[in-house]
């Protein structure tokens, strides 16, 4: 894995990273980068069968999918896979799910966190029922 400098470039290099391309602030060109490679493929498809999965992967694909739709569903989690794999890979580690009631909570606690920094920022206070 040393032929990758960190888990973005290793994403990147399997094109599950969005393209952008700007000219004075203003986006002429979004999407993602065509290809055929295997590994992307079997990431994809390894993300579209998580879609039962009672693991905190199986749990993001279902967030990702009611937020933003299934393809973007798809790349979004298979970018997340090709991250984990890179961090196995690189630091000789077994991953370790967290479950999906846990993330589901580590996620509802976020929300509230960021709720609240924005009530703050108006100058309200969020109170928990």
């Amino acid at each position: 894995m040393d032929r990758w400098l960190s888990s973005k470039h290793f994403c990147s290099w399997l094109g599950l990273c969005p393209i952008n391309k700007k000219s004075g602030g203003k986006i002429l060109q979004r999407g993602s980068k065509k290809n055929t490679n295997p590994a992307t493929l079997a990431l994809r498809k390894a993300a579209r069968g998580l879609h039962h999965s009672k693991s905190s992967l199986g749990a993001f694909y279902r967030r990702m999918r009611a937020k933003h739709g299934g393809n973007k569903a798809n790349k979004a989690t298979a970018h997340k896979l090709a991250r984990i794999i890179y961090q196995m890979l690189k630091n000789k580690k077994e991953y370790e799910d967290i479950g999906e009631e846990q993330y589901q909570e580590k996620y509802r606690k976020k929300v509230i966190n960021n709720l609240k920094k924005k009530a703050d920022r108006l100058g309200l206070k969020l109170v928990e029922a």
